[in-house]
């Protein structure tokens, strides 16, 4: 069922509060801009006929942000389906690594390096484990995926990453893991050394000049900084039995962003009422902020231009991918199954919605062809939206 409100509501009613309110980057400006735009007469559309009864409709085109509620249903199905054309086979651990909130007037301020180094530190702390004889002895990978926020909105960086359950070794041989169901790695012994390696990557950045902060650590001493006596959070869950179910588990956070409009409950004149889920109670509720705050929280979301937020490292990177792969099916005994085809797109809307979006909507017998293209409308004082003259014919 669609949402009553969305969040274009939300910033057409209260973009020029926030503007007066807080300063905004150029990136977040041109974001609030597109999502209001998506899916209107200023990004275009499509005319499509049916030729069974004659009933003609007109779909606009999605504006594409990543950070749009509307356009990312399509691309999470895509990026599911490749994953699951290049799974493992014997299943994937995923765990979180989770920034501490002193951190996050940093993150506002440098969130290109900072988003980076916590990259950066997931993936040495992994490796640390996983090339440990101890654990599991061989080269490890994994698909990491950038969150911003928690469910209030509030600034709450961490990553989302999706680990095999096994490695390849120096011989390349794959190693599965040992731990029969359990946790990959010791949880309590990640967070120490995920500590370590974030706050050292810090102090390279200060000393590279990259950012700047008002207490410094001092490496000979850091476990006496605020920062370093901190308790970092790494949560692990179990692994999940198959690995196609692991993919679509971690699937729900590839492509999600801040809100989705099935959240938003209510919008009035002054403030924005939506729903979300307390983890420490596990409790759902409704939560009502003033406009421009609301919009406030969510443009902290806003990722640096070209900024990437799903990353591929070790044995699941594009080099490795393929050799892992073999290896571990030769270990399983099993023949490598083939790639299968791309689904096209209106057979995914099928299989989310239930119902052929190109079948048409009045006779239901015959499917639309497009028949013509709408360029993009601009508003002006003396605008006209008007189907004759705006459509130019498709061959």
């Amino acid at each position: 069922m669609r949402s009553q409100w969305e969040l274009a509501d939300v910033i057409n009613r209260f973009r020029e509060a926030l503007e007066q309110k807080y300063p905004l980057s150029s990136q977040q400006k041109g974001v609030l801009t597109l999502l209001q735009q998506c899916h209107t007469p200023a990004m275009g559309g499509h005319l499509w006929h049916c030729h069974e009864c004659g009933h003609e409709h007109i779909s606009y085109n999605a504006c594409r942000n990543r950070h749009c509620p509307k356009c990312n249903v399509l691309r999470r199905l895509r990026w599911v389906e490749a994953r699951k054309a290049e799974a493992m086979p014997g299943g994937y651990a995923h765990i979180v690594f989770t920034l501490p909130h002193d951190l996050n007037d940093l993150c506002r301020e440098d969130p290109h390096p900072i988003y980076n180094l916590l990259f950066q530190a997931a993936w040495k702390t992994l490796e640390a484990f996983a090339t440990d004889s101890k654990f599991l002895g061989a080269h490890t990978g994994m698909v990491a995926v950038l969150h911003t926020w928690g469910q209030n909105l509030m600034l709450h960086p961490h990553v989302h990453c999706l680990v095999p359950m096994g490695g390849l070794s120096r011989q390349g041989k794959w190693k599965q893991a040992r731990s029969k169901g359990k946790y990959l790695f010791p949880v309590k012994a990640m967070s120490k050394v995920f500590r370590g390696k974030f706050t050292d990557g810090l102090n390279k950045l200060e000393q590279e000049g990259k950012i700047r902060r008002s207490l410094s650590i001092d490496l000979r001493q850091k476990q006496l900084h605020p920062l370093y006596r901190r308790k970092w959070v790494v949560f692990a869950k179990r692994p999940v039995a198959g690995s196609e179910k692991a993919i679509e588990y971690i699937g729900r956070y590839a492509h999600r962003i801040a809100i989705a409009n099935s959240r938003i409950k209510e919008v009035t004149d002054e403030k924005v009422t939506f729903s979300w889920v307390d983890y420490r109670h596990s409790k759902t509720s409704n939560m009502q902020l003033d406009g421009a705050e609301f919009l406030r929280r969510f443009v902290e979301h806003v990722l640096p231009q070209s900024f990437v937020k799903i990353r591929h490292y070790g044995i699941l990177s594009n080099r490795l991918k393929n050799q892992a792969l073999d290896a571990a099916y030769r270990n399983e005994e099993q023949q490598r199954p083939e790639k299968p085809p791309t689904t096209p797109w209106f057979e995914l809307i099928e299989m989310i919605c239930g119902k052929d979006p190109l079948l048409c909507p009045k006779c239901k017998k015959s499917r639309l062809s497009m028949v013509a293209l709408l360029p993009p409308k601009r508003a002006g004082p003396d605008d006209d939206f008007t189907l004759n003259t705006s459509f130019h014919q498709v061959a």
